[in-house]
């Protein structure tokens, strides 16, 4: 009955927060993105890569006329893969200044930022179910385009799913070894302790990033490399803190009863401690999901993190930096936004739940 009123208490806490509520929804918001980001992204594309060069670099709101070819190739794609994958054979787009029919042809000239008009070229479109009409849109680009002419705004949303899915595996990965090297040095003692504790301040020695890059060339440059890299050098802090409160918390009369009781020590660290020391563990993994998002921008950035055509915030930074100098600071300033405001959501739910699940207050 306690632990229901210590549980509600803290969730009456999280509630009268404005920005922890703001920052709860900020995130539930992003990870419903991640998840359906190819069903929501104009360019539905795998990794949202379609190039169209004659319009690269385009202002947010910039709307040109399309030419849509449908793929004949039949991928026999489900639904499960392209939500997940995007699609894998999309149609070809073609952005065009003016077009004319002329029976089951259609003459076009392509789009030219300078208003030039080019050769004129045509395609026999061999699909007479649909009207010739359909087969030419409006395309407009909230976000603007790339260097390489690909909408910004579905780069953004598939970008998402990185960084979201990076802070997962990356707490996943370091709550397993933390919990498991701090749980055996705080309630064994003695050697377990030195050891443990000598691998720690070594890794805690090492700067993250130097750590990171070795795990990550040592692993090979990859999507997944990353988030084992990431995860692999965040434990540190996980496993000093469960250390320490298991220590406070081994001696307490609760524990002393169940030894007593003949319990063996894993059921003890499993069923009675960890479980009462869950407060500072989340508010530590929180904090660690706004770190693992940073890092993968910076190894982003460097080069090492995910590798093209896969869209990254960091990447995509890395990409336009030089753009913020040549007066289009948007292809930058866009997914640094993204970072920004998804680190600080993290951050400030860290402090909302830090705060709520304090029972002193």
């Amino acid at each position: 009955m306690q632990k229901k009123g210590l549980t509600n208490l803290a969730f009456h806490k999280f509630k009268r927060s404005f920005w922890g509520v703001i920052s709860f929804c900020f995130i539930s918001f992003v990870g419903f993105i991640s998840l359906f980001a190819y069903v929501i992204a104009p360019d539905s594309s795998q990794y949202s890569n379609q190039m169209h060069l004659s319009i690269h670099s385009k202002a947010p709101g910039f709307t040109v006329k399309m030419l849509v070819i449908p793929n004949s190739l039949d991928n026999n794609q489900n639904l499960m893969d392209r939500l997940f994958f995007g699609n894998l054979n999309p149609p070809k787009e073609i952005p065009i200044s003016s077009y004319r029919f002329d029976g089951d042809n259609i003459y076009y000239s392509d789009y030219s930022s300078i208003g030039l008009n080019g050769i004129e070229k045509s395609i026999k479109l061999l699909d007479e179910s649909n009207s010739l009409n359909a087969f030419i849109t409006n395309r407009t680009f909230y976000f603007g385009t790339d260097k390489y002419g690909r909408d910004l705004l579905s780069r953004v949303l598939v970008g998402a799913r990185i960084s979201f899915s990076i802070g997962f595996i990356a707490v996943l990965i370091s709550l397993l070894i933390g919990l498991v090297l701090g749980s055996l040095a705080g309630y064994f003692g003695g050697k377990w302790d030195t050891v443990i504790m000598w691998i720690i301040n070594v890794t805690w020695s090492i700067p993250t990033l130097l750590l990171v890059i070795a795990i990550t060339l040592a692993l090979g440059k990859g999507f997944w490399q990353v988030f084992i890299a990431v995860g692999l050098t965040m434990w540190v802090e996980v496993a000093r803190i469960v250390r320490g409160q298991v220590m406070s918390v081994k001696e307490m009369q609760y524990v002393t009863a169940a030894r007593a009781l003949g319990f063996t020590d894993f059921r003890i660290i499993t069923k009675h401690i960890l479980p009462n020391i869950l407060a500072p563990i989340i508010v530590i993994s929180a904090a660690n999901f706004a770190a693992a998002i940073l890092i993968e921008s910076g190894l982003s950035f460097l080069g090492i993190g995910a590798q093209p055509p896969m869209s990254s915030w960091g990447a995509m930074i890395k990409d336009h930096y030089n753009y913020i100098i040549l007066g289009k600071p948007y292809l930058a300033l866009i997914p640094g936004f993204c970072i920004m405001s998804l680190v600080m959501a993290f951050m400030l739910i860290g402090n909302t739940l830090r705060d709520a699940l304090d029972v002193k207050v």
